[in-house]
C-alpha cells in the first residue's frame, strides 16, 4: 500500500479525535472541611484564554469538562468562543476530588516536599484505589468517544486522568500512577477508530504558552 492509499485508509478508520486538556494553574487551598477544589490563579485564566484562542480555528463537536473548579475554568474560555455549552462528566474528575488540600506540583518541588516524591515515582497517594480510577477514567473517556462518532471533542480534565488514559493506549503497567509530566493547559490528542484502536497524535502541546511569559509548568523550556 503507497503512503497516499496508506493515509486515505487511516481516516476513513478515524472516527473520533479526542483531545484532552490538563487545567490551568489553579490557586493553592487548604482547608478543614471538605474538599478543596480550588479555582485557577490569575496566570491560570490568561493560560486557559491563550488555550481558547489557540483552539479556535479548530472545528470542535463538544466540549467536555471534569467538574472540579480549575477544569470547568479552563473550558469556559474556548465554550465562549464556540458557542457551546460544556458538558460536565464526573468520572475524569481527578484521583485527589476529595482531598482538602491542594498544592501545585511546583511548589512540592521547590519545597522538597516528600509528596513530590511520591509524585515522581508513581504514586497516586492515598485519595482513591488506582484500579478504580484508572477503569472509571478509561470507561468515562470510552463513553465520550462512543457517543461522538466522527467529531472532535475537547476534554478539559487533569494529569493524574491524562497519564492514566494515554498508559491505557500504550498498553503500561496500570499500577504505575504518573508516568509524565503534563504541563498547564497542555494539548493531548488521541485518534480513536471505529475499530477499536486508539493512536497518540501528539502530547503536551503548549506552543499556546510559548512567549506569554505565563508558566507552562515544571519545565516551561
Amino acid at each position: 500500500m503507497n503512503a497516499r492509499r496508506h493515509q486515505t485508509f487511516l481516516y476513513h478508520l478515524i472516527s473520533v479525535e479526542l483531545i484532552l486538556v490538563r487545567h490551568a494553574l489553579p490557586i493553592r487551598r487548604e482547608v478543614t472541611e471538605g474538599a478543596a477544589d480550588p479555582e485557577l490563579s490569575v496566570d491560570g485564566l490568561a493560560q486557559a484564554q491563550h488555550f481558547a484562542n489557540y483552539m479556535a480555528l479548530e472545528h470542535i463537536d463538544a466540549i467536555y469538562s471534569s467538574p472540579m473548579k480549575r477544569a470547568v475554568q479552563t473550558a469556559e474560555p474556548l465554550a465562549t468562543i464556540k458557542s457551546m455549552t460544556t458538558v460536565i462528566v464526573d468520572g475524569v474528575a481527578e484521583f485527589d476530588q476529595h482531598s482538602n488540600e491542594y498544592i501545585p506540583v511546583e511548589e512540592l518541588k521547590a519545597n522538597n516536599d516528600p509528596r513530590w516524591k511520591e509524585l515522581m515515582e508513581g504514586g497516586f497517594g492515598l485519595h482513591e484505589d488506582p484500579t478504580e480510577f484508572n477503569e472509571r477514567v478509561f470507561e468515562s473517556l470510552e463513553k465520550i468517544i462512543n457517543e461522538n462518532r466522527g467529531g472532535r471533542v475537547v476534554v478539559t480534565c487533569h494529569g493524574g486522568v491524562i497519564n492514566s488514559y494515554l498508559a491505557r493506549v500504550l498498553d503500561l503497567p496500570s499500577n504505575k500512577g504518573q508516568f509524565f509530566y503534563p504541563n498547564y493547559t497542555s494539548i493531548h490528542r488521541v485518534a480513536a477508530s471505529s475499530a477499536g484502536h486508539r493512536s497518540i497524535l501528539s502530547v503536551n502541546e503548549t506552543s499556546h504558552l510559548r512567549g506569554t511569559g505565563l508558566p507552562i509548568g515544571l519545565f516551561n523550556g
